[in-house]
């Protein structure tokens, strides 16, 4: 067994304020939070078209550079960003009905959070302090991702499908025509 220490250490006799800062460097946070929703898919052929329900897990990674203590943000206070943010605002809600007109689709979630994480963080006024990555998992083993770098650049946006009032114009899929829906049936989205 290992002999624990007599004394602790004190700021001022055994460390100054100065050192509690070890580096200047650029550190990701991360903090993992679960809450429990309902939900259902536009334009779905499968089992998520009709309601169900997902406990989602979620990490978010946000970055920045220690204070004069050495923290980033302190957990409690990311945790409580978040909770105030995203996962009050979720847990035990029926998500097409709380989340801004979208097709509650993982891809989709995870861009809302990034957003809605990035304009809280901005309030909190922590110089410096940004997200870098959203993680949701809707299930163990499936989940959409959003980073930092991917929501900054669109090098690819000339490969994406146009969108017309947030639908896709051409595309595959039951929203497509003419193969997702039979000639002459409506389509599950509107005309398109």
């Amino acid at each position: 067994m290992r002999n624990l220490p007599t004394t602790l250490q004190t700021l001022g006799k055994d460390i100054t304020r100065e050192q509690l800062r070890y580096h200047q460097k650029r550190v990701l946070v991360a903090k993992e939070f679960t809450f429990d929703s309902a939900h259902h898919l536009h334009c779905y052929e499968g089992k998520c078209a009709i309601l169900h329900g997902h406990t989602y897990r979620l990490r978010v990674a946000v970055s920045g550079y220690p204070d004069d203590r050495g923290l980033v943000i302190d957990f409690a206070d990311l945790k409580r960003i978040v909770k105030e943010t995203i996962v009050d605002r979720l847990d035990h809600q029926y998500l097409n009905a709380v989340l801004p007109p979208m097709n509650t689709t993982a891809e989709n979630m995870v861009v809302w959070m990034f957003e809605e994480l990035e304009k809280a963080l901005a309030r909190e006024g922590t110089p410096g302090l940004r997200v870098e990555e959203i993680v949701l998992w809707e299930t163990p083993t499936s989940y959409a991702a959003v980073k930092r770098e991917w929501m900054e650049r669109r090098e690819d946006a000339g490969t994406l499908p146009a969108l017309h009032h947030g639908r896709r114009v051409g595309g595959i899929g039951p929203c497509a025509r003419p193969g997702g829906v039979a000639a002459g049936a409506p389509s599950p989205c509107g005309a398109v």
